[in-house]
């Protein structure tokens, strides 16, 4: 989207008279919001945001003191080109600074203090492993590049392990590109090609994590409390312990509209009674469903119901073929579940080991790891991450915040003879002290730590194989009043598992439910631009020459192209 689509809209005829009902308390629903408010000219009043939990924020969240231990469950990684999480970030004011905006504030900082990994991969007990490279033959490169021609429809429900040739899974390109995304063997395929698309200008950077920004503390003091204190600002409704079980939806032959909202308000039926004219926004589906918290000395059990936000979902799509399958997702908690722990620390040893991988200073407030660190010997595929320091405001100057998780909770760790999925935080500390070489300092430094577990059964839920329509659409064939939010909704070219996909969700469903003349930002268009393809073959051949690179460079020479590759 170029600034001449960047307008101020004119307020829709008959706005005042609308109300909205945000199902779900996430970013999708809170960016839906905003976006109501300010391109819409939905008076906040009228605008309802029902949440099944006691706080909102959803998976962007972050929690706890240096006393109890701090707990998040997920962090995320952010980059310059989040076209629709930036424009709405560019409009809300920064908590720490009234007179900038998150976007101004994110910027200056990751300006000033650009990311880059130091340490990327250890292995044999704490000892850096080569990251120099992807570490790719001419037959992986091959396979990437035919993966990447494909079309999504002739991929199906393909997974990582049925596309690829098994020594593609032994590279360091896949090392990373699992640990950094989450990434499973017998996940989607067409998700993996979407990233590849997507993000093709950090490829160049991605073993050093080059290009990557982060936020100044947790996304939910960063983000989502900024975003909530806007839209309290504005008189937007925010319902907690107010769980929806199911929607009241007329289907004619063409139309689709939702005539009631039924819900529990803190264990009370109630029912919301809607019209043509209101609006109604699904979050449906949710990765942090059921989440579960363990301690220093119990486990985090894994919860196997469904949740609640996936039966309101399975409920809606009972009603319609267009409201998606939710099954496709939610129904294998083992192939779709991860475990993360947070460490809270006072250790000396914690901190010197992080400045001795690093070659950082964890106190001095700048970037410390610089994204994850992966213990690529690792039975549970451990990975670890100190974001800036405090990761909390609150945070005492003594106290470290490390978070860190497992992809194979099922396994049975390398020297904590256990599942991942059985252990305490103790038992979780150990086996990751032993994979840093730092197994004789244990017993020391397990006194001055406290440790966080947490299971999450549908993490990776949104990465399993699916096909087309497993997703609904946004907008649903035939709807008049209701609209699909958040990560398990249909937004093309985009990838899961970002805050920008569940942005651009809510964006196009405000932009077009409202009828307002007005483009959503397009996916950033790297795949079209010859000057990232190049750089990003270049970086696949690490060093190697591009097939015909001679050639090519020959027949540019002396042209406004020579400097290509």
């Amino acid at each position: 989207m170029g600034n001449y689509q960047n307008i101020n809209t004119l307020k829709p005829v008959g706005i005042e008279n609308k109300k909205a009902y945000l199902i779900g308390g996430g970013i999708a629903s809170l960016a839906a919001a905003a976006y109501l408010i300010r391109d819409g000219h939905m008076d906040g009043k009228n605008i309802t945001i029902l949440e099944q939990s006691h706080i909102i924020g959803g998976s962007m969240d972050g929690s706890g003191n240096a006393k109890d231990g701090y707990i998040v469950r997920g962090g995320r990684e952010m980059e310059e080109h989040y076209e629709c999480c930036w424009d709405l970030f560019s409009k809300i004011p920064s908590l720490s600074t009234p007179s900038q905006t998150v976007l101004d504030e994110f910027r200056q900082l990751n300006n000033s203090d650009p990311n880059e990994s130091t340490c990327r991969l250890l292995h044999n007990c704490g000892e850096k492993a080569d990251f120099s490279s992807l570490g790719l033959k001419d037959s992986h490169i091959k396979q990437l590049t035919m993966l990447f021609l494909a079309t999504e429809e002739d991929l199906g429900a393909t997974t990582v392990e049925q596309y690829f040739d098994p020594s593609f899974l032994e590279t360091n390109m896949w090392c990373f590109w699992r640990s950094m995304f989450a990434f499973e063997n017998w996940h989607s395929v067409v998700e993996m090609k979407r990233y590849m698309q997507r993000f093709m200008h950090l490829l160049p950077g991605m073993s050093h994590m080059k290009n990557i920004m982060f936020p100044k503390y947790n996304q939910y003091e960063s983000m989502i409390l900024p975003l909530e204190k806007w839209l309290l600002s504005k008189n937007v409704v925010i319902n907690l312990n107010s769980q929806v079980t199911d929607l009241d939806i007329d289907i004619e032959s063409d139309k689709k509209t939702v005539t009631a909202i039924h819900l529990l308000h803190n264990d009370k039926d109630e029912t919301i009674h809607t019209t043509v004219n209101d609006l109604v926004f699904v979050t449906n589906g949710s990765m942090t469903e059921n989440s579960t918290i363990g301690s220093m000395h119990k486990p985090a059990v894994t919860n196997r119901g469904v949740g609640g936000c996936w039966n309101l979902w399975k409920n809606i799509a009972k009603k319609d073929d267009s409201f998606g399958k939710p099954e496709v997702f939610c129904s294998d908690i083992d192939k779709s579940k991860w475990e993360s722990f947070t460490i809270t620390s006072t250790s000396s040893k914690i901190a010197e080991l992080l400045k001795k991988l690093t070659g950082r200073d964890p106190y001095s407030g700048k970037t410390v790891t610089g994204g994850i660190i992966t213990m690529k010997d690792s039975s549970w595929l451990l990975s670890l991450t100190c974001n800036r320091q405090p990761h909390f405001s609150d945070q005492p100057k003594n106290v470290l915040v490390i978070w860190a998780y497992g992809l194979f909770p099922d396994n049975i760790g390398d020297f904590v003879k256990k599942r991942m999925s059985d252990c305490t935080g103790e038992e979780m500390m150990t086996e990751l002290l032993y994979h840093l070489g730092m197994k004789e300092e244990t017993s020391e430094i397990l006194k001055n730590v406290n440790v966080i577990p947490c299971m999450m059964p549908y993490t990776t839920s949104q990465f399993m194989p699916r096909v087309k329509d497993d997703r609904p659409n946004v907008i649903p064939k035939g709807s008049t009043n209701l609209a699909f939010l958040g990560q398990f909704a249909e937004v093309e070219d985009d990838c899961v598992f970002t805050v920008e996909y569940s942005i651009r969700s809510a964006m196009m469903a405000v932009y077009n439910l409202l009828n307002l003349d007005k483009k959503v930002p397009e996916v950033y268009p790297t795949k079209y631009d010859i000057r990232v393809v190049a750089a990003a073959a270049k970086a696949l051949y690490s060093g190697r020459p591009l097939p015909a690179e001679a050639i090519v460079r020959k027949l540019l020479k002396n042209t406004t192209l020579e400097g290509l590759i």
